[in-house]
């Protein structure tokens, strides 16, 4: 008998579908609720600064205080897949926090953020990203936390319908006084403060 690794998934359509959570299925899948959201968020913005594109995992102590985060830049234009984003998370939760396999209940809890562009309903990229975190927990052995979006709309916890217009996916434009649109209306494009990256998955920063 021979051992080695496991194949890569099968990339078709109807695959990666099915590795991406529907609302009602994250909804159903009891994540625990964040006591202060915006605390949060706005402490991930400020230590982050993400801007479209870009993904930030926390993990939170069970007081919710930050016991590490990283952030990282979703480059390309393909298809969104779980188990890529599962990947990408796994390798940034390893490098930023040991495991906490051995106990027998997580303790630990970890959230997403994820600032991008379009509306702030639920897309199938959106459905990934849960996919991605919601494995990526089990593998590192954390809780699954919230799954919250930054837009132009402002931030909001997927599933649980909280929300809040500051910050939003264009606050850096402003903290940085850059212009936030071009002639034809269109937010114009602010480079990210660490600089741009050549990799599709690339970590930004990490605490």
């Amino acid at each position: 008998m021979t051992f080695g690794f496991a194949p890569p998934p099968a990339t078709d359509p109807v695959s990666r579908l099915g590795r991406m959570l529907e609302p009602a299925e994250w909804a159903a899948a009891g994540i625990p609720l964040l006591r202060n959201p915006r605390e949060v968020v706005t402490g991930l913005h400020s230590r982050h600064l993400p801007t479209p594109s870009t993904a930030v995992v926390a993990v939170l102590d069970p007081e919710e205080r930050l016991a590490a985060s990283a952030s990282f830049t979703r480059r390309g234009s393909s298809a969104a897949d779980g188990w890529e984003f599962r990947n990408a998370l796994l390798a940034q939760l390893r490098r930023v926090i040991p495991h906490d396999l051995r106990r027998r209940t997580p303790v630990r809890t970890a959230v997403l953020l994820y600032c991008r562009e379009g509306e702030s309903q639920w897309t199938e990229e959106d459905g990934a990203w849960m996919w991605g975190l919601r494995d990526a927990c089990t593998l590192h052995g954390l809780r699954c936390g919230a799954y919250i979006t930054l837009t132009r709309a402002g931030w909001q916890v997927l599933g649980e319908g909280r929300g809040g217009r500051r910050p939003h996916s264009a606050s850096l434009r402003g903290r940085l006084g850059v212009g936030t649109a071009t002639g034809d209306g269109v937010p114009a494009a602010v480079p990210h403060p660490r600089g741009e990256a050549r990799e599709a998955l690339r970590r930004s920063a990490a605490v």
